[in-house]
């Protein structure tokens, strides 16, 4: 939303917003990665973008960009939960934050690298709900569906009359957003929600580890409200064409090993009109 709005939809646009005012993005750099290495920013508890143990889809990708620059990888590690993103100009920066939310211009960024959406989640059993892929079908009226809030999804559902049987998850201080992915998915597959809205990495990463068979239904075919499907970029440091060049130039020329990293991870993948890309589609 991670990946970053997030989860790091909303979530990670916050954070992104957050430093800008609290650093206010001073200093200046070079082209080349600080120090003979490639610095990422990257949260060391927030699967499953990113983990301190490199078990995130994150830490794959940045090893796959290290690999293709031919140097070595070093992490800037920071929680997402404290809304600070470490600054990318200066003597002590880093080179890329990994997951960015296309477009905000508060930092510059590469070529969206992948598009997700937010996710609707029901159990595979739940014959009610079968075969239920937008916000606006009437099954889902009086159904108790989680929610993050403030997300796209929960503008959404407000529209369509059904936040007074929603539950809210809040993502307080000192939690990554993964805590309230992981409750929500497990009172759905327990049956004390019926459906649950998640931003797709997560959605999907979660779902496919539930004990109960989860449906992961992307949500691109709302007609109203937000937009719930978002082009994910890498952050770099702005007034700096040509290291965003590289980076772009190594995402052209990876970008099938990209998707199936990311389809790994459960992650669904589209094109930015929304149209699903399948399990392996990236080797054709």
């Amino acid at each position: 939303m991670s990946g970053r709005a997030t989860e790091i939809g909303l979530i990670r646009l916050l954070a992104v917003l957050a430093v800008v005012l609290a650093l206010g993005f001073i200093g200046a750099s070079g082209s080349q990665a600080a120090g003979g290495s490639l610095r990422v920013c990257a949260d060391p508890d927030n699967m499953p973008f990113s983990n301190e143990e490199g078990e995130g889809f994150e830490n794959k990708l940045a090893e796959l960009i290290a690999e293709k620059l031919d140097t070595e990888l070093d992490y800037v590690w920071f929680s997402e939960a404290t809304g600070y993103v470490p600054n990318t100009m200066g003597q002590d920066a880093c080179d890329l934050v990994m997951g960015y939310a296309q477009g905000t211009g508060l930092i510059d960024d590469t070529n969206p690298y992948y598009y997700t959406s937010y996710v609707l989640l029901y159990r595979e059993d739940d014959p009610k709900l079968a075969g239920v892929d937008r916000l606006s079908d009437p099954r889902l009226k009086n159904k108790r569906i989680g929610l993050v809030a403030r997300t796209p999804p929960a503008s959404i559902l407000a529209m369509h009359g059904l936040v007074a049987n929603a539950k809210p998850f809040e993502i307080f201080a000192g939690e990554s957003q993964s805590k309230a992915a992981a409750d929500m998915v497990a009172e759905i597959a327990a049956g004390k929600l019926d459906a649950g809205l998640l931003w797709g990495p997560v959605g999907g990463y979660y779902a496919r580890r539930s004990l109960v068979p989860l449906n992961v239904v992307p949500l691109v075919k709302e007609s109203s409200g937000p937009s719930t499907i978002y082009g994910i970029t890498m952050g770099v440091r702005p007034n700096d064409p040509q290291w965003k060049h590289k980076i772009n130039k190594v995402i052209a020329e990876n970008q099938g090993d990209i998707n199936l990293i990311l389809q790994s991870y459960d992650v669904p993948l589209m094109d930015p009109e929304g149209t699903l890309i399948e399990l392996g589609a990236a080797e054709r």
